[in-house]
């Protein structure tokens, strides 16, 4: 019998205990499956908590609804929430009244002999306990609703500090992205006259300033900001509430009442004396009177509970969303920042290159108009005669220097050729 593994579940839509005698290695789902053909509460919906709150996991088997050890094995309970229902509202029954209490509670001045009397009043005892421990069961499963909700509230903070995170990165990198490209688009103005144009690049820019508007509305998570401090407000204000506490006072007053009755009632003698249950009969009354009060009040809380931790669930999605939009804002503004770069120094390495084929052809112009001019004609001493006109060839070393500037200037032209060719087809790349 130790070596049986139990497990009690709670239903907190109807208040009612099921049990199940679990079988070696059952897995979860197999459980879940003999919930649902007690309770009606289908796989899907069912919403298994332990009393720490936390949800079972269906990947370890079920014997995780059972603790170690045989104390307390037997009133360790489950809590059973049905996740289509936000709104549990009862009606729920007290526990049956058995025939003997019963028969006092109808006519609660009919005499009895004590020996009998004291059974039936030790029954009456018995059913006021039972009372006070439904209420308390039903209490523990609220507090385990409350921790639930807790975990889920923690996870939301920590997603939302994600969220503005991110969103006040993309707010400065756009920010930047702004300044900057406002600042290209007056300098390139600016060169425009005088320097490198491409309508293609300019209209590039100015979309690329469009596109950074766009972006904008990435980082606007106003909207789900108000909501997530509005549920904070509403979770702080039920964890507040004196319903949140524990509210059986008045129901642990009254068992302790039936108690000292009964043990007034067991040291009167055996005789053949009479007694009514009046005194008994009232303390059942205000009992289940005081039980449908706390009740009433638990379960409205818990709806409230059950409420908040709805749009929690509601609202994480919502986040994950605005999340993956901001980290696609960010990747796009920094893939146009990259791009535009690479454009500015595509800009800046055509201008070098036209500048160095300017100095180029600069030079190679002074350095033929600073020719000496034996290297284009031969002189001829003053007094002489006129020079032969095939007079040149007798001098080898002059005709060599004419041919060398010749061809100096023939290889200057074929190189600023090839590099005029080499900036018009860049240019072309750039504005095609």
């Amino acid at each position: 019998v130790l070596f049986l593994q139990i497990v009690h579940i709670l239903n907190m839509t109807s208040a009612k205990i099921v049990s199940f005698l679990l079988h070696p290695e059952e897995s979860l789902h197999s459980l879940q499956n003999r919930i649902e053909f007690e309770t009606g509460i289908s796989t899907g919906n069912q919403e298994l908590l332990l009393e720490t709150g936390i949800c079972l996991d269906p990947r370890k088997p079920a014997s995780q609804c059972v603790i170690d050890g045989v104390r307390g094995w037997d009133s360790y309970m489950v809590y059973l929430f049905d996740k289509s229902r936000t709104v549990y509202d009862g009606p729920f029954a007290s526990r049956s009244l058995s025939d003997c209490v019963n028969y006092i509670v109808q006519d609660s001045k009919i005499q009895l002999p004590i020996p009998q009397l004291r059974k039936v009043w030790a029954e009456a005892v018995h059913y006021v306990i039972g009372l006070k421990e439904d209420y308390s069961r039903l209490f523990q499963g609220q507090r385990a609703a409350m921790l639930s909700l807790l975990r889920y509230n923690a996870n939301l903070i920590k997603m939302k500090n994600n969220m503005v995170s991110a969103s006040q990165q993309l707010k400065a990198k756009l920010e930047f992205f702004r300044q900057s490209i406002r600042l290209d688009l007056e300098r390139y103005s600016d060169q425009m006259a005088y320097g490198i144009s491409s309508e293609k690049m300019l209209k590039a820019w100015k979309e690329m300033e469009e596109k950074a508007s766009q972006c904008a509305q990435a980082e606007d998570i106003g909207y789900l900001d108000e909501q997530i401090m509005a549920l904070h407000t509403e979770i702080v204000e039920l964890q507040k509430s004196p319903y949140a506490r524990r509210q059986g006072e008045v129901m642990e007053s009254l068992e302790q009442r039936a108690i000292d009755l009964y043990k007034q009632l067991k040291t009167r003698p055996p005789d053949h004396a009479y007694s009514d249950s009046t005194d008994m009969v009232k303390i059942i009354v205000q009992t289940v009177q005081s039980q449908d009060r706390v009740l009433k009040e638990l379960f409205g809380h818990l709806s409230k509970l059950l409420g908040c931790k709805q749009k929690i669930i509601d609202l994480l999605p919502e986040i994950e969303v605005a999340l993956n939009n901001i980290k696609e804002a960010d990747n796009s503004v920094m893939q146009m920042q990259g791009k535009r770069q690479r454009e500015i120094w595509h800009l800046l390495k055509i201008a070098c290159t036209q500048s160095s084929s300017r100095s180029l052809l600069s030079s190679s112009l002074e350095g033929t108009a600073s020719a000496p001019p034996a290297a284009w004609l031969p002189q001829s001493c003053p007094g002489s005669a006129p020079a032969h006109p095939l007079s040149s060839l007798a001098v080898p070393q002059e005709g060599e220097n004419f041919a060398t500037v010749i061809q100096e200037n023939v290889n200057y032209l074929e190189l600023f050729g090839s590099i005029l060719q080499e900036v018009r087809q860049e240019q072309n790349s750039l504005m095609v």
